[in-house]
């Protein structure tokens, strides 16, 4: 999920040339048409959804779906239980208080479960087992809605009305939470006083900074003047999980956090770039210098980073890791090459940004844990170019080639993973349609890339891979790396380092009966499916099927459908014929979807509920319901009742 940023607009210029001709082109293949563009007079016929598959369904998901209408409560299909599992303000330390929505602390805070729960990682307990009963549950805080949390408070008045004391409670919620689970007699429960609890906290979390950054003195700052050990972790959105059992956590839109004069510094034209300037939500800087610009100038070059930590290990201290690159990550996520080297994807989420890979110079040692715990310090950093034809190439982000050099203003390769955005301009990279979510599909070793949505794409800047302006609804775009063409290709064979991969659209999403807003599915979707709008985070179950978290911000209100959870197979004759799982309440989004090894439990961020309304005047109470207690952003696992296959 993004916090709604003001300043969310073109960084850069766009690419000129339209692709109409082509992307016509493009969608008329066999692959594309395989499930997509058949029938597409069908999709626009206007037919009332259907709520169930049809006995000649051509999906392989047969539940009945929920009523695709936003509510105040969350809504699943039949046969599924969704049971809330832990809440804003709940224990997770040992000694945490009881939540007390009236006596709102930072102390508090720091051992309660933070607000706005998005990523999720399942890890399996004990380490190294594929246990799907048992676990550790980590849990990114992205960010803190204060018009949610105190009465008195409009999104319009949450800065003048801001205290040191309601900015230390923000600051608190926002980080990262682990938990001890376990499932018992079919219901999952929050291990109590478990020696694994953890919040990691802006407040109180050191945070080390390795690779090829660490120490620069664009760094440094009064408080460090080492460069090399920050103060926290900030706007974490989505993650992943390394092959050796570590979580990374990204820090997403950390520009929302920091005011003052960022013209006054050398690093003004750096700051302009990621959108540094007057904070609009925060009063931060007010009561916390480092997050005025004026007084730390380089504050804002320890944010943006992806973060390692091993929740197995609650002493450890979390790392930054700049050979990834500083922009604003949604997540990273991790995959291997046939060889053995780690590969990891990342989207710059916000309107014309990019598509990164990574790509380690190292080996993962599945016999030796401690072996692999820097192999993302090294290794090489590129940015994508998709191409007209159907190909796209990975273009290296390295010091010293092509116009990465001290000529631009780069003298070292810190420099080009502190200004990552300007290398990649530079380069000439494909602006994309906010790039979200990208994952590698555990079973066919594809990469599949939610572009949630670019509402400033002009008609005349379409290009073949973000082919409609304005993109309301956004689109999922799949990346086909060598090894993994034909129908029967297994992740094993993925060559995720190659420099030139294919790509083809799965879907457009949007209302297929609306023609104005260009959707295109399967033919089936009018009929038996539901239509989505804006994908945001996704998951695989075990049969390789996507399972899609929508965000449609407060476009909801017009489209008037819910955000939540849908789900369409990728291959076969039901390809992109999305069907509804699942309906958040009114206001909020899924996010993170986790399932666990077996695939018998989807774990779910409930974020925001009730953003849009206030404290005082909530739109809903879920979950909790009662009078005096505001919407609690909360963690749900989801189960089938009778303990079969998931999604059928």
């Amino acid at each position: 999920m993004d916090q709604p940023d003001p300043d969310d607009k073109a960084a850069r210029p766009p690419i000129a040339a339209t692709f109409a001709a082509v992307l016509q082109r493009r969608l008329s293949r066999r692959r594309t048409l395989k499930g997509f563009g058949a029938g597409i007079a069908g999709l626009l016929t206007g037919t009332i959804l259907g709520r169930n598959a049809t006995a000649a369904s051509p999906s392989t998901l047969t539940f009945r779906q929920p009523p695709h209408r936003v509510s105040e409560t969350l809504s699943v299909a039949e046969g599924y239980r969704a049971d809330v599992l832990i809440r804003w303000g709940d224990k997770v330390l040992a000694d945490a208080p009881a939540f007390d929505p009236g006596r709102l602390s930072a102390g508090a805070q720091e051992k309660q479960f933070g607000y706005n729960n998005d990523f999720i990682a399942f890890m399996p307990l004990p380490l190294g087992s594929a246990n799907g009963s048992r676990g550790l549950l980590c849990v990114n805080h992205e960010y803190a809605n204060a018009e949610l949390m105190w009465p008195g408070v409009t999104g319009k008045t949450l800065r003048e009305k801001a205290t040191a004391e309601t900015v230390a409670v923000e600051m608190a919620a926002h980080g990262h939470s682990v938990i001890e689970i376990e499932q018992r007699d079919g219901r999952w429960r929050v291990v109590e006083n478990s020696r694994y609890a953890r919040r990691i906290s802006l407040r109180s979390t050191d945070v080390a900074v390795s690779g090829p950054a660490a120490g620069h003195p664009r760094l440094k700052t009064g408080r460090d003047p080492s460069g090399r050990l920050v103060r926290g972790t900030l706007n974490n959105c989505a993650g992943g999980v390394t092959p050796w059992g570590t979580v990374l956590i990204a820090e997403e839109n950390f520009n929302l956090y920091f005011s003052g004069e960022p013209e006054m510094s050398d690093e003004a034209a750096n700051h302009r770039r990621y959108g540094i300037g007057r904070a609009r939500y925060y009063a931060w800087e007010r009561f916390d210098k480092r997050f005025d610009v004026t007084e730390e100038p380089n504050e804002p070059n320890r944010f943006g980073w992806m973060v390692e930590y091993d929740p197995y290990d609650p002493a450890s201290i979390p790392v930054k890791r700049t050979a990834l690159g500083r922009f604003k990550h949604e997540g990273a996520t991790t995959a291997l090459t046939p060889d053995g080297r780690v590969v990891a994807y990342s989207g710059d989420d916000q309107q014309f940004e990019y598509l990164y890979r990574f790509v380690s110079a190292g080996r993962f040692d599945p016999k030796n844990r401690t072996a692999n715990k820097n192999l993302l310090d090294d290794g090489i950093l590129s940015v994508a170019r998709f191409n007209a034809d159907g190909t796209l190439d990975w273009l290296d982000l390295a010091f010293g080639r092509g116009p990465l050099t001290a000529a631009n203003g780069f003298r070292s390769q810190a420099d080009v993973l502190i200004e990552t955005r300007r290398a990649a301009d530079l380069l000439g990279a494909t602006p994309m349609d906010r790039p979200e979510d990208v994952e590698p599909n555990p079973v066919n070793g594809r990469v599949y890339v939610m572009l949630t949505n670019n509402s400033r794409r002009t008609a005349d800047k379409a290009d073949a891979a973000n082919p409609r302006g304005p993109n309301r609804h956004g689109h999922v775009v799949e990346l086909i790396p060598p090894g993994t063409e034909g129908d029967h290709a297994t992740a094993a064979q993925a060559r995720h380092d190659a420099a030139r991969f294919r790509w083809e659209i799965v879907l457009l999403a949007g209302d297929p009966g609306n023609p104005e807003h260009g959707a295109r599915y399967h033919p089936d979707v009018a009929a038996e499916g539901a239509w989505l709008s804006s994908p945001d985070n996704c998951a695989f179950d075990n049969r390789g099927r996507l399972w899609i978290a929508t965000d449609q911000g407060t476009a909801w209100q017009r489209n008037k459908i819910p955000d939540g959870i849908y789900a369409c197979d990728l291959a076969g004759s039901g390809r992109a014929l999305t069907r509804l799982f699942l309906s958040c309440p009114t206001g909020a989004e899924a996010a993170g979807p986790c399932f666990t090894p077996d695939g018998k439990t989807l774990f779910m961020s409930v974020q925001h509920p009730g953003e849009g309304s206030t404290f005082d005047d909530p739109s809903t109470r879920w979950p909790d319901f009662k009078a005096d207690t505001p919407p609690r952003p909360a963690v749900v696992a989801i189960v089938k009742i009778d303990g079969g296959e998931f999604g059928n």
